[in-house]
């Protein structure tokens, strides 16, 4: 029997059967399973549970914090370790400043405490715990200095002790704590009355789509022609907007294996983090050019119509650019010199043509950056990627 492929996503369901792909926009009044089942039923139907593989970014991901002894290793490591497990951070926090960051408003799905080689001793205080007695959090792991777990462990009674991430020669050590975070996403999910449903469809486990996507890179030049490393793949979704690309274009490269990093904007979605994309858009200091040159007024970033989201979606594109290129002092900053080709996926296949991307992309390298040539770009058209992990394929 063939396989189906199901991607729950913020906006669309996507299905897969055969070589055939269909999006359904989502109905935001009915249940995630329900309104599945309401518009797919008969595929679902002919298959079976063994061979229906499903993926989700419904909810956006495990929303994690990151409280970190130093922002070269301790905050660095595990923020790349979380990005690569498909987890969503929504903020990070260097110890030794403890005291000036505000207090979560929201309920985190995980803590994430890390600091030290094992050898390092008296790391966390008073200040943590206090930190910690006025967050509100689902999950507590501990990924630092041995030295420091009976302290944690006394006065953090739900902590979880995992190997540390940081070896003693201040290199990462991520499989625990991945496999830890891939493993917390899938109780979550079926913790989640709106998502545990689809495990009546499926006897595989449900990952995160951006884990899933982080795993076929590699044979992403087996799928489609023009696809030559180092790359960089952009995923433009209503919620948030993800990159990954190949760790030959960054000098500091954390992967143990794999040879792909992942970084996530929270921030420039299309739809439902629509009003921030625009604020930043706002407040860049090319944009207004790179309106004009698209022939449109600033007033476009205001306005609800498909010319509106197309201009965003074209910004969407320029400021992820921007935001991992030598002008702007990030998480990551990469050699934009060295790239050879740039894969879109996501939303943005649906709406912007073939020019559309490239007037962005001529405009960004030869306006902006001053390159005379710009990379080859590889468009997602059936918007498959998701599918093409190789043990699904094999």
């Amino acid at each position: 029997m063939s396989r189906l492929f199901i991607d729950i996503g913020s906006t669309y369901f996507k299905i897969k059967e055969g070589a055939h792909i269909t999006q359904y926009f989502r109905n935001f009044d009915k249940n995630i399973a329900l309104d599945l089942k309401d518009k797919c039923g008969d595929i679902i139907a002919h298959h079976d549970k063994e061979n229906t593989f499903i993926c989700s970014s419904a909810n956006g991901g495990l929303s994690t914090l990151i409280i970190g002894l130093t922002n070269s290793f301790s905050l660095k490591f595990a923020t790349n370790i979380a990005y690569n497990s498909g987890i969503n951070i929504i903020d990070t926090v260097l110890y030794p400043n403890i005291k000036e960051y505000p207090i979560p408003s929201e309920l985190i799905d995980v803590v994430i405490v890390v600091g030290g080689i094992d050898s390092v001793k008296n790391i966390f205080g008073d200040d943590l715990l206090g930190y910690l007695n006025q967050t509100k959090y689902s999950n507590i792991v501990y990924v630092g200095s041995e030295a420091e777990t009976p302290y944690l462990k006394e006065n953090i009674p739900d902590i979880m002790i995992l190997p540390n991430i940081v070896t003693n020669r201040l290199q990462v050590s991520e499989e625990a704590l991945k496999e830890y975070l891939t493993n917390l996403y899938q109780a979550d999910i079926i913790g989640k009355e709106d998502i545990k449903e689809l495990y009546s469809l499926t006897d595989n486990q449900i990952y995160s789509t951006p884990y899933i996507v982080n795993q076929t890179l590699a044979n992403l030049h087996k799928s489609f022609a023009g696809v030559v490393d180092p790359f960089i793949m952009i995923d433009i979704g209503g919620a948030t907007t993800d990159i990954h690309y190949s760790t030959d274009l960054v000098d500091d490269n954390l992967v143990v294996s794999g040879g792909y990093d992942r970084l996530v904007f929270k921030k420039l979605g299309v739809f439902k983090s629509r009003e921030s994309l625009v604020f930043t858009a706002k407040n860049n200091e090319f944009v207004y050019e790179l309106l004009n040159y698209l022939n449109v007024t600033e007033n476009i970033l205001d306005e609800k119509s498909e010319q509106a989201t197309k201009t965003l979606m074209q910004l969407s594109i320029f400021l992820v650019l921007y935001k991992v290129s030598s002008l702007h002092d990030g998480y990551v900053t990469l050699k934009l010199e060295r790239l050879e080709s740039l894969v879109f996926t996501g939303g943005i296949t649906k709406v912007l043509s073939d020019d559309d991307i490239e007037s962005i992309m001529v405009f960004f390298y030869k306006k902006i950056l001053g390159f005379k040539q710009t990379p080859a770009i590889v468009i997602d058209k059936n918007y498959e990627i998701w599918t093409l992990r190789s043990d699904y394929v094999s």
